[in-house]
């Protein structure tokens, strides 16, 4: 399923395309499943415009099974089960059913998982583990405030910052309550009803928190500055509004993150996942077909969209 033209959901079209053959150091993937991100959203609107040569097979995570290896690849065989995340400009992504990597991105699936709940891993897990271990460094004993718990991301994050043993604190709405607690956040935060400052304050006796992670854009971050703790850590995956000059103050460390490297953090990913301390989110699956209806709800959001959407491409 590709996209020939910028826009809304509908710009969607089934094409035929030659089956890909792996190069060097590349191998080729029967795709299973691959599950949707909102940098999907964005390249379909025309975010990126002239950057992206059109047609676009878009699909950024992976979950599959190597079906033929190139020259010089070691590390896998035909027949492994793999997952992986695909670069945001490569232009031939995973709502397809084979894909070519090089062995260098590729990871082991988690065992545990299936297909669709792998493929619901790479992007926004490896993006929470680039936010709070590689950036933020967060330590035992530390408290994280996380913004958006409900989504691909947060859920992640959630679930990590509690595997590093940290103290987690989430907002979302009420409607993902039961679900975050259930990743085991500490104290949930309705973000549509309650001010988090003054929770924040009056739960860690005014100290604040160690690391702000959001997951959410506009001003949101800066908003958060008054309960991040002296030589604390801000970090957001988004595009961000308001003032940031009160991190000065406090000696506050902003972070901004995208993904990058990610065959490490999927295999740390993998030992938590197949250890029982993190389990994927999904809240809806389409196929490969409806992958337009999957568009229009992601972008839609609200209570229906928990976790991530994923697509079954293997039928």
């Amino acid at each position: 399923m590709a996209i020939a033209q910028f826009g809304s959901p509908e710009v969607f079209t089934e094409i035929d395309v030659d089956k890909p053959a792996p190069g060097k150091n590349q191998v080729l993937v029967k795709v299973y499943a691959t599950s949707i991100n909102p940098a999907d959203v964005g390249v379909r609107s025309g975010m990126f415009g002239s950057r992206m040569k059109l047609p676009v097979i878009l699909g950024y995570d992976v979950s599959g099974v190597v079906e033929a290896v190139g020259e010089d690849v070691e590390d896998f065989k035909v027949g492994d089960e793999v997952y992986y995340a695909i670069a945001l400009m490569d232009g031939d992504g995973a709502n397809a059913e084979y894909h070519v990597a090089n062995q260098s991105i590729v990871a082991r699936k988690p065992i545990n998982l299936s297909h669709i709940e792998a493929a619901s891993v790479p992007v926004a897990g490896g993006t929470a583990w680039a936010a709070l271990i590689d950036r933020a460094d967060i330590k035992v004993g530390e408290s994280v405030l996380i913004h958006g718990g409900g989504g691909g991301v947060g859920s992640f994050a959630i679930q990590i910052a509690k595997a590093a043993g940290a103290y987690v604190y989430t907002t979302c709405g009420n409607y993902d309550f039961e679900m975050v607690q259930s990743l085991g956040v500490s104290k949930v935060i309705d973000y549509r009803k309650d001010n988090f400052i003054d929770i924040i304050i009056k739960e860690t006796g005014g100290q604040g928190v160690d690391v702000v992670l959001t997951t959410v854009g506009g001003d949101i971050l800066a908003k958060s500055l008054p309960i991040i703790k002296a030589d604390g850590r801000a970090v957001t995956i988004t595009a961000i509004g308001g003032d940031l000059n009160a991190a000065i103050f406090k000696n506050i460390t902003v972070h901004f993150v995208h993904l990058e490297n990610p065959r490490m953090k999927l295999e740390a990913l993998k030992n938590l996942i197949e250890r029982g301390q993190i389990k994927p989110v999904v809240g809806m699956t389409f196929p490969l077909n409806e992958i337009a209806q999957a568009h229009r709800k992601i972008e839609e959001g609200g209570k229906d969209v928990r976790g991530k959407i994923a697509i079954k491409v293997a039928i």
